[in-house]
């Protein structure tokens, strides 16, 4: 062994032999109680009535709620999941509703207009797009379903809740809003398992159709005023028709993308247009200025950023990340002038400084989005949708407290949680705290200060012919697909191969890392797209382990998700990623384009291991010959 081996193997001993610290998570955890109880009596303290204290305390329940129901998700439904948050967050056409029900300008009028139009291409569009998810993981022999027959009880629920209307029961709005709010929660939870998601998306359209209903109930306002409210409906919803129906499984990121800067102008337009109505703003509270001016800023960070996200991921925008000089410095300047900005509002200025200040926290917090966006590079925007995600979220709470609607912070806080859970998930799977992965660098918690290591060797090639030879041979195969997959649209003919193969016998499964794609669980989707069954595609958590006794594993555009540099290298780039051990296996084919090293810049040395051949070459042309040569052996 060579001295650095023989110092790796005594700091791993040494490591091993230091004793646990029991109480280490005990004392975290009370702190961490401490923390929490001072907050709320905090709150509480500064709490200006008892309508805050109301909000405030949805706002709590809806959280803890919110992340109970995601964290139940399965990881092959996170990409139905964003589409349905997506769809949901349209609620912030109920902020327009009121804008347009009670404006006294034609500039009110319009921003009202705008927010109801863009969030019901965000609504229609959304459900459309997740519906379409789901069906894909449908099988063959799966039981026929009648999730039509919800409509009945749906339809009934509405017709009921508009005779009470009528009929002068004041509570029943506030209890259709609450009934709205549970069934969008259903939505979400729906999507813990293959076999209640779809009930979940009928859910959540039920919800959204109700919260609408409920809306108009409360609104009072004129007939030509709920024409004209109805009209920018039907013209979002036409969109979000033609949009939702148009989009392709590899298209699925930038479309999510795209939705989330909807809804976020949607939001800003709602808060600024609210500020604007407002006979005399000096005499608006604390609470009320500080949502105006939070929904404004949320709102367009995340429209801004979102279509930072959206050129990148379709091509249109340079996905290298943008390298500014100076650009902390520039990120610093603009966060204070948004601050600075928002402390004048606060003030409760005259509306003409106060409308300024307004609209230049809209464009700072604008430039801030897009600028922070545009830093960070392509492969780490499923980080940047799910951050966006949670931004429409809270921007949608920030709504829900400016017009006194527990509806739209239940569903804010939903939303929020969501995309602050995903996040999450997204940084443990590539241990990567959030503050890297937005400042654009590389490097993870546990990389360390040395130089890392230089792997040397030479890789070995391969051929269709062999690979075809091992794959006869092989009674235990597992796929490991990554994005090169997706953009090669390579998932067709390796279902049709992995059907022979299975049909001759062979056990053959997929391993799908959290990160692989450009959105969570976009792998699962395109597979599910293919055709392949659900069943056959497991998670990193779930397969690791079953590589030691793989016959074959093909990897199939992924690079960093199976690097062994993550576990071997402390001074590594990615030192401490959870990765697929395509190693352990007896064989090994990469198929990759080239020998270049993935998005973090290392290389990996799996491509130098003796049991590692290299296929070079585009996925979907090698993926073609290799489904023709298995087909022609195996249907002789």
């Amino acid at each position: 062994p060579t001295q650095e081996e023989l110092d790796k193997k005594a700091e791993a001993e040494r490591i091993a032999n230091i004793p646990p610290d029991y109480k280490a998570p005990y004392v975290s955890g009370a702190k961490n109680a401490m923390y929490l109880g001072g907050a709320c009596i905090g709150m509480g303290m500064a709490a200006p009535d008892v309508a805050f204290s109301s909000m405030f305390t949805t706002f709590a329940l809806s959280n803890i709620i919110g992340i109970q129901c995601v964290l139940g998700v399965t990881h092959a439904l996170h990409s139905p999941l964003m589409a349905v948050t997506n769809a949901i967050s349209g609620t912030t056409a109920l902020g327009g509703m009121h804008l347009m029900a009670h404006s006294t300008s034609g500039f009110a009028n319009f921003l009202g207009a705008s927010a109801t139009a863009l969030s019901t291409v965000n609504i229609v569009g959304g459900f459309i797009v997740s519906g379409k998810m789901l069906d894909m993981f449908k099988r063959p022999d799966d039981p026929p379903e009648y999730y039509h027959y919800y409509g009945a009880p749906a339809a009934a629920t509405a017709a009921l809740y508009g005779g009470a209307h009528m009929a002068g029961f004041p509570q029943v709005d506030a209890a259709a809003g609450t009934l709205a709010g549970l069934l969008c929660i259903g939505g979400i939870g729906g999507l813990s398992s293959q076999e209640t998601a779809r009930l979940g998306n009928v859910s959540g359209q039920a919800g959204v159709a109700l919260a609408v209903a409920s809306t108009f109930g409360t609104l009072h306002c004129s007939p030509g005023t709920a024409m004209s409210i109805a009209t920018m409906m039907g013209v979002g919803g036409a969109a979000g028709y033609v949009i939702g129906n148009k989009v392709e499984p590899t298209s699925l990121p930038q479309t999510v993308a795209a939705f989330h800067s909807l809804v976020g102008l949607a939001a800003s337009g709602a808060a600024i247009g609210d500020y604007w109505n407002t006979p005399d703003p000096t005499t608006l509270d604390s609470v009320h200025l500080a949502s105006i001016y939070l929904a404004t800023v949320i709102g367009s960070v995340t429209t801004t950023g979102s279509l930072v996200a959206f050129g990148k991921l379709d091509g249109r925008l340079d996905s290298a990340p943008m390298q500014l000089e100076m650009k902390d410095q520039i990120n610093i300047g603009l966060g204070a002038a948004t601050l600075g900005a928002g402390a004048v509002v606060m003030g409760a200025p005259g509306f003409g400084l106060g409308m300024t200040m307004l609209g230049g926290s809209f464009l700072t917090s604008g430039a801030l989005g897009w600028h922070t966006a545009a830093s960070i590079g392509g492969a780490d925007m499923p980080v940047v949708i799910t951050v966006l995600n949670s931004y429409s979220g809270w921007a949608l709470c920030a709504e829900g407290f400016m017009l006194q609607q527990p509806l739209l912070t239940t569903v804010g806080a939903l939303i929020g949680c969501s995309g602050a859970a995903l996040t999450k998930i997204m940084c443990d799977a590539m241990n990567r705290d959030i503050l890297s992965v937005i400042s654009g660098g590389f490097g993870t918690k546990a990389t360390g200060k040395g130089e890392a290591m230089v792997f040397e060797g030479e890789a070995t090639m391969t051929s269709v012919d062999d690979v075809v030879g091992q794959l006869k041979e092989a009674q235990k195969v597992i796929i490991v697909p990554g994005y090169g997959l997706a953009v090669a649209k390579a998932q067709y003919p390796l279902q049709e191969m992995v059907d022979v193969l299975t049909k001759a016998g062979k056990e053959v499964r997929f391993a799908i890392h959290p990160v692989a794609g450009r959105m969570p669980g976009q792998l699962n989707v395109l597979l599910a797209e293919a055709g392949v069954p659900y069943d056959l595609v497991e998670e990193l958590e779930e397969i690791n382990d079953d590589f030691d006794d793989t016959d074959l594993t093909l990897v199939i555009g992924a690079n960093d998700t199976v690097n062994s540099a993550a576990e071997d290298d402390p001074n590594s780039e990615i030192a401490g990623m959870p990765v697929l051990r395509v190693w352990n296996s007896k064989q090994v084919i990469v198929m990759k384009r080239s020998m270049a090293a993935g998005y973090a810049g290392v290389d990996n040395p799996v491509f130098l291991k003796d049991n590692t051949d290299m296929l070079l070459g585009d996925a979907k042309d090698t993926c073609d010959k290799l489904a023709t040569e298995i087909k022609g052996f195996y249907n002789k």
